[in-house]
């Protein structure tokens, strides 16, 4: 072959498509965030898939039946119970310390996605703003869904009344905000963008996965939280930042566990199951 002939097709392999680095980048990439999901949030997905085929094929209808979110680990041992509460928020945040590491290794870390503390109070305000929203019109729609038939009752926490109670109830809230914002948001756009992903068909797949691991809630908590999931990513988009978005998440889930531990067999209007 000539050095022409080697010039040639060098230059034809190179508009015929990407470098084998650039094609080794997009599928490590690809195994990459499917490893992440399966490890967190995609596998709360089927799990949750798993549990509404439970509950459909139950008899009975669909408010009858309960979803508790924090309940005790070791009922009558308190101080093994939250070991066991303890450990489970912890571990939880492992896929959390998992993207942090691989987004470093890309020379960024959590900074490229806006979780940091460069701007705590500013992502704190924006925050307690978009709780203040969506919190409200998130609480009617769940009491008219359960009230209809399309979700079971959610009964946030079922814990003991001792006195790690409430400080537990706080750090699964931020632990829920922390996991879901920034793998779900943050690193998954990203992520998908880098793969090739249109912005709209990137949008769709969040919400959508933010809906399926809620599905154990019913139709209702499905749709609920696939449309926060479309308002999270336009503020992301908007602000980029997630720190907005983990304290919007933190405050709402703070509210109903903390609300709810507060309220429940009070109140007339708040299902208890």
């Amino acid at each position: 072959m000539t050095q022409l002939e080697a010039g040639v097709k060098a230059e034809v392999g190179h508009v015929a498509g990407p470098s084998p680095r650039e094609d080794l980048s997009r599928r490590t990439f690809g195994s990459e965030t499917v490893l992440v999901l399966a490890l967190s949030l995609g596998a709360s997905g089927v799990s949750a898939l798993i549990s509404f085929i439970g509950s459909v094929t139950k008899p009975g209808a669909l408010r009858d039946q309960a979803a508790t979110l924090n309940s005790s680990a070791a009922p009558g041992r308190p101080w093994l119970d939250l070991a066991w509460q303890l450990f489970g928020i912890s571990t939880a945040l492992v896929p959390v310390a998992l993207v942090a590491h691989l987004l470093l290794r890309e020379g960024s870390g959590l900074r490229a996605i806006g979780f940091d503390r460069t701007r705590p109070w500013p992502d704190l305000g924006r925050g307690t703003l978009v709780a203040a929203g969506i919190g409200s019109v998130g609480l009617a729609f769940y009491l008219v869904a359960q009230e209809m038939g399309f979700n079971l009752t959610v009964v946030p926490e079922s814990l003991p009344d001792v006195w790690w109670k409430f400080p537990v109830l706080i750090l699964s809230a931020v632990q829920n905000a922390v996991l879901e914002e920034v793998i779900v948001v943050g690193y998954l756009l990203r992520r998908l963008g880098q793969l090739g992903w249109t912005p709209m068909a990137a949008l769709a797949a969040s919400a959508v996965l933010r809906g399926s691991y809620h599905l154990y809630q019913g139709i209702g908590g499905f749709l609920g939280n696939m449309a926060m999931g479309v308002v999270f990513v336009l503020l992301y988009r908007r602000w980029g930042r997630v720190g907005p978005l983990v304290a919007a998440h933190a405050l709402l889930d703070i509210g109903a566990f903390v609300g709810f531990a507060l309220l429940a067999g009070k109140v007339g209007w708040l299902p208890t199951g």
